[in-house]
């Protein structure tokens, strides 16, 4: 049996370029752009759990919702506040809704940009 390798911010950002881009021709375009969020909504997480355990070791192991208003303690305040409203869009993107229209590729590629950006922030 072998064990998981963990997640790494430029592995989930590639893999949602490949979503992406349509090399898993298997999914529907529809479940390629919600993979795509996925991905870079967990790529989003694991940046700001890394920004928080650098502040206060242990300061990650809670919600997500209560590592995004912490957040506001370790980074700038307009850093926080897009990192939440990035996180929150990428949420709703994942996410099936039979009365919505996914998101586009369009939508999808200015969100990694924007998911590029704050692990860029939040590293320094």
């Amino acid at each position: 049996m072998t064990t998981p390798v963990p997640a790494s911010v430029e592995g989930l950002l590639l893999t949602a370029d490949r979503l992406l881009e349509g090399e898993l021709a298997d999914a529907t375009t529809a479940g390629r752009h919600r993979g795509a969020c996925l991905a870079l909504r967990t790529a989003l997480e694991l940046c700001v759990d890394r920004a928080l355990e650098a502040a206060a070791p242990g300061l990650s192991r809670t919600t997500g919702r209560a590592k995004l208003l912490l957040l506001h303690s370790v980074a700038p305040a307009e850093t926080a506040r897009q990192a939440k409203a990035l996180w929150s869009q990428l949420s709703l993107g994942c996410h099936y809704h039979l009365y919505e229209l996914g998101p586009t590729c369009g939508q999808v590629r200015v969100w990694r940009a924007e998911v590029v950006g704050l692990v860029r922030a939040l590293s320094h």
